[in-house]
């Protein structure tokens, strides 16, 4: 069992609304191999919902108390991150998932880079909130063109 950024299995989660379909992922959660999480609506946040990016580091470092997460209009969003993380691990422990699928540079689900913070489009190395929490526990976190790769 995988868990997957519901986005790419067609949920329209995204922050605007909109999803990033991987017709793969969407097969997998059909035939029953994994389940579709979205840390942000899990978190408390609504859809659609302004833009937001990590300040200050990557999530691990939200996770230490020493980053922020910020709407592109200043809300500090961090808690509702940490929750939606907090919730996608139960959801892992629970179905004893033997990894995730999470959607590239997100706040949440980035693995590997993520947005810089300044909205404008930069990217740096590191991982969202809700992937952090899962690496940290030990699971395999890929993101969607991590996961194509490793399939060949």
């Amino acid at each position: 069992m995988f868990l997957v950024s519901a986005c790419l299995a067609g949920a329209k989660t995204r922050f605007d609304g909109e999803n990033r379909l991987e017709p793969q992922l969407l097969q997998l959660v059909r035939e029953g191999r994994a389940i579709p999480v979205c840390p942000e609506q899990l978190g408390g946040l609504t859809t659609p919902r302004p833009p937001a990016e990590i300040t200050g580091g990557d999530g691990f470092d939200v996770l230490r108390g020493r980053a922020k997460v910020v709407t592109c209009d200043g809300r500090d969003v961090t808690a509702a991150y940490i929750r939606g993380a907090e919730e996608v691990l139960r959801l892992a422990q629970a179905w004893q998932a033997a990894g995730a699928v999470l959607k590239a540079r997100s706040p949440a689900c980035g693995s590997g880079e993520i947005y810089d913070g300044t909205f404008e489009g930069n990217l740096r190395p590191g991982f969202g909130v809700a992937a952090a929490l899962l690496a940290q526990a030990g699971l395999p976190v890929f993101s969607e063109k991590s996961w194509k790769d490793k399939q060949g």
